[in-house]
């Protein structure tokens, strides 16, 4: 090999955490075997973090720096990889890192759901490639699948648990019966949720991973205020318990579908909320803090992904089988695909987007309010499927519970039947409304 062949490959770390720590690790203890991989040998070039004088056991100290720019746009760097997270000052430096003609691998969801199209543009603009499986399920192979793989097919959905902590809440509720509260305080306490949990149990980090997928999927670009959000706080023990007695089991699902558009042409939904779904679809068995991922697809038919969504280990996989591309790709002198957005397909909003319901209100126990009840639902073109009464278990009401669940249904339709409900002198209290898929 002549010199600039035989050069290692240097690798500039932001971010020195759980996931930055493990992926030094393992760029230093298995050089041998990505030499081997890659065609030439890959060693660190340094680590940008906060403060150089915490103990970092393996690692040389002459690494560290805190000055991220400025090794970022060193001569010398050949591959960047991102693990700090959020959008600034990650953005400033991944586009700093392109621009200088570094190839990039990142973790970071957020700012891909919000500003991708940015980072893509310099990429390809440098000419050089930005890789990001570990944003999207951890250590799940999905990104590369949407983005090479399928790419010959058409996929039609992607539904998906997407975010551990959620999951292992709901999990949890479904299996010993408790609350929302209880359970998550005991999340946070084994680490599966942060000392702050609203980016998980609000849904703000499913709806960062659900624009990344949809964009993929469907080749259009969509962004994390194009999907509708809604989170777990309100779920509660009743809400399982129901769920249970349809068979079904309650999960916080990304939902990213092709629709009917406006004048016929094919439209994007994409939302992440709770829902039940048959206990006989494979993610109703999906447990603990684990995720998966179903993808429906014209020709392929049905995928299903699973594994560990997050984690130190899980992710630094994801993010080793990033770096491993990026560099074969550099010593091939090429680079691998770029964002596809041709098909630049419309985001239909939440109120047009058909599903089931289910709905549970305590009512008046008095002859007619059946009738009433499925009359407010006949005016709002909401057809339901069953109706039934039970005992309300709070006597204070003195009334009766009724458990609704309706066939197909446009979101606005349903939404302006609850508000007509909750205006009858008959209802007590709308308890809870949940959607109904994966049948």
């Amino acid at each position: 090999m002549n010199a600039a062949t035989d050069r290692p490959l240097r690798v500039a770390l932001l971010g020195c955490g759980v996931v930055g720590s493990e992926v030094a690790r393992l760029i230093t203890e298995q050089s041998a075997d990505l030499a081997a991989r890659i065609g030439r040998p890959m060693e660190l070039a340094g680590i940008a973090v906060r403060r150089t004088n915490l103990e970092r056991p393996g690692l040389d100290p002459a690494l560290f720096t805190t000055d991220a720019e400025a090794l970022v746009t060193r001569e010398d760097v050949d591959l960047v990889v991102e693990v700090i997270g959020g959008i600034e000052p990650a953005r400033g430096l991944i586009l700093a890192a392109l621009r200088a003609g570094a190839s990039v691998v990142t973790a970071n969801k957020a700012l891909l759901a919000e500003d991708g199209t940015t980072l893509f543009a310099a990429a390809e603009q440098a000419g050089v490639d930005l890789y990001f499986e570990a944003a999207v399920a951890g250590a799940i192979p999905i990104i590369r699948p949407l983005r090479e793989s399928l790419v010959g097919d058409e996929i039609t959905s992607v539904m998906g648990i997407v975010n551990g902590t959620t999951n292992y809440i709901l999990d949890k509720m479904h299996r010993e019966g408790v609350g929302f509260d209880d359970v998550l305080a005991e999340a946070q306490s084994l680490g599966y949720a942060e000392a702050d949990p609203t980016a998980d149990v609000e849904g703000f980090d499913a709806a960062a991973k659900a624009a990344i997928l949809a964009g993929l999927a469907f080749h259009s670009r969509v962004t994390a205020a194009d999907v509708h959000r809604e989170g777990i706080t309100e779920i509660s023990p009743s809400d399982i318990a129901a769920a249970e007695g349809m068979d079904c089991t309650v999960k916080a699902l990304a939902i990213c579908r092709l629709e009917d558009g406006p004048n016929g042409a094919q439209a994007i939904s994409v939302r992440t909320h709770p829902a039940m779904i048959p206990n006989s679809h494979p993610l109703a068995s999906v447990g603990g803090a684990y995720n998966a991922v179903f993808v429906e697809s014209r020709n392929a038919g049905r995928l299903m992904f699973y594994g560990p969504g997050a984690g130190g280990s899980p992710t630094a996989s994801a993010v080793m089988g990033d770096l491993v591309t990026v560099a074969r790709n550099r010593v091939r002198g090429a680079a691998g695909p770029g964002e596809s957005t041709y098909a630049q397909r419309e985001v239909v909003p939440i109120g047009q987007v058909s599903t089931r319901y289910f709905l549970s209100l305590d009512v008046v126990d008095q002859a007619g309010v059946l009738a009433e009840i499925a009359g407010c639902f006949a005016d709002h073109q909401v057809s339901v499927q069953t109706l039934r009464q039970e005992i309300s278990p709070r006597a204070d009401l003195q009334g009766a519970r009724l458990v609704v669940v309706t066939h197909r249904a446009d979101d606005a339709a349903l939404s302006s039947t609850v508000s007509a409900l909750r205006e009858l002198p008959s209802v007590h209290e709308v308890l809870s409304v949940m959607r109904v898929e994966g049948e």
